[in-house]
């Protein structure tokens, strides 16, 4: 299995002088194509800030991140938002739906961000729905959905550009157990349906121990 991901002597810090604070001090991990790994620690260990640069939605202070063999960030920062918008997909703690729209028309944004047709992206965005469950909840607005469905929708969005990554952080933290079940079991299974690499941030032991690969994170370092 080839590695997607090489994380290299990876650095984060804010502020300069005496305030500055070192959030990742030195990561240096792998991630194979497919895997699915669980980032876990106490609050502050540097988690997020870890998944984020990930994403390249922040910089990293030092070090490298691979993907395919390719330093990222030596991208210019457009290079770098159409990788992003192409490459990753994205499910946070709150959903971000936007209240206006369906379900459906949730899911099929990132193609129309993307200036695709709409004929092109709605049976996409209607064929993910159902995988997720909500195949009967496609005109409902995110005020007529359950937590746990909403979350299924912002799941279902962040698919529909079909990326070979997706991240989530805590993306059950607000849910009943129920719910969040519901959610790890959608994941696990579109996991093992599309072969995505899946890197979750969670303090759900549970949810972790069903990850190939738990990552314990203490400040900043892989412990």
């Amino acid at each position: 299995m080839s590695n997607l991901l090489e994380l290299r002597d990876l650095r984060k810090s804010y502020g300069a002088g005496e305030g500055r604070v070192e959030v990742l001090k030195g990561i240096t991990m792998d991630v194979a194509a497919g895997e699915t790994i669980a980032l876990v620690g106490a609050s502050g260990a540097g988690k997020s800030t870890l998944l984020h640069i990930m994403g390249t939605l922040d910089l990293p202070t030092g070090g490298t991140l691979s993907f395919q063999g390719e330093d990222i960030f030596r991208r210019s920062e457009a290079d770098l938002a159409t990788f992003r918008n192409r490459t990753i997909g994205f499910v946070f703690q709150f959903h971000h739906l936007l209240p206006e729209f369906t379900a459906l028309e949730n899911v099929m944004m990132p193609g129309l961000i993307n200036r695709r047709k709409r004929r092109e992206v709605e049976p996409m965005a209607e064929e993910l729905l159902r995988r997720v469950g909500l195949g009967q909840r496609l005109t409902h607005r995110p005020t007529e959905l359950s937590g746990g469905e909403q979350q299924r929708v912002a799941i279902a969005r962040a698919l529909l550009l079909s990326p070979p990554l997706l991240l989530a952080d805590e993306p059950t933290g607000n849910l009943d157990r129920k719910s969040s079940d519901g959610v790890h079991d959608v994941l696990r299974q579109l996991h093992d349906e599309l072969g995505l690499t899946l890197i979750i941030v969670t303090h759900n032991e549970r949810f972790a121990a069903s990850m190939g690969k738990i990552v314990q994170l203490e400040d900043g370092r892989i412990s």
